[in-house]
C-alpha cells in the first residue's frame, strides 16, 4: 500500500474515533496536506468548516454547531439562549451559536457556525461550567443553573418571557433543584430579578 493511502486510511480512523478533528491535528499525525486536500476532493471526508472536518456519512447531532464552535473557541463556554436549548428549557432555536469569552480575550470571527459573542467578567465566565460529550467533543456549556441566572441577569440579551419559560421548564422536569437554581442566581447577581418568579413557580408547583 502506497504512503498517499495509508495516510488516507490514517484520517479516516482518526475521524472514525474523534467524529471531527482540526486541519493541526490532522496533520500531528503525519498526514500531509496534499493528502488531506486529495481525500476532500474524492468525498471520503468532509470539510464541514475552514480547518475542520469530519466523515461525509457520519451521523449529525442536533448540537453539531455546538461541537464545532467548541472546536474553533477552546477557551470558550456555550451560554444564554444556546445553552438553555442544549438543556431542553427553551423551545426557542437561535439562528446563532452563543458562546462567552473572558472580558479582555480575542473576539474570534467565524463564518460557519454563526456566533453570537458574550465577554463575561470572573468569577462569572468559569462558574457552573459542565462539559458534555457531543459529537465525540467535551463542549463547555454553562448548567442549568447557571444558564437560567445568566438568562435573567442579562434582560438586554435574553427576552423576560424566554427566561421565565426556562426556569418554570427547569423545575417542572426537575433538571436542576431550587436551591441549586437559587444559589447560582445569587452567586452571579439575579437573585433580585430571578427571585419573584421562582418563588411563584415554585409555590404553585
Amino acid at each position: 500500500m502506497d504512503v498517499v493511502h495509508t495516510q488516507r486510511d490514517r484520517v479516516i480512523r482518526l475521524l472514525s474515533d474523534r467524529t471531527m478533528a482540526r486541519a493541526h491535528e490532522i496533520r500531528m499525525e503525519g498526514i500531509t496536506a496534499s493528502t488531506l486536500a486529495r481525500a476532500v476532493e474524492d468525498g471520503k471526508i468532509l470539510r464541514v468548516a475552514r480547518g475542520l472536518y469530519q466523515l461525509p456519512d457520519v451521523e449529525v447531532d442536533p448540537d453539531i454547531a455546538l461541537a464545532e464552535v467548541s472546536k474553533r473557541i477552546p477557551k470558550g463556554r456555550i451560554c444564554m439562549v444556546s445553552a438553555l436549548a442544549f438543556h431542553g428549557l427553551t423551545d426557542q432555536m437561535p439562528r446563532k451559536v452563543w458562546i462567552a469569552i473572558g472580558a479582555k480575550d480575542w473576539e474570534p470571527k467565524l463564518e460557519f457556525p454563526r456566533i453570537r459573542i458574550v465577554r463575561f467578567r470572573q468569577p462569572y465566565l468559569d462558574y457552573g461550567v459542565e462539559r458534555h460529550m457531543i459529537s465525540g467533543i467535551a463542549v463547555p456549556v454553562y448548567s442549568v443553573a447557571k444558564a437560567l441566572a445568566d438568562a435573567f441577569r442579562n434582560p438586554k440579551l435574553v427576552d423576560r418571557s424566554v427566561a421565565i419559560e426556562s426556569l418554570r421548564s427547569a423545575i417542572e422536569e426537575r433538571k436542576a433543584s431550587p436551591s441549586d437554581i437559587a444559589q447560582a442566581a445569587m452567586d452571579c447577581g439575579a437573585w433580585k430579578v430571578m427571585r419573584p418568579y421562582l418563588e411563584a413557580i415554585t409555590h404553585n408547583g
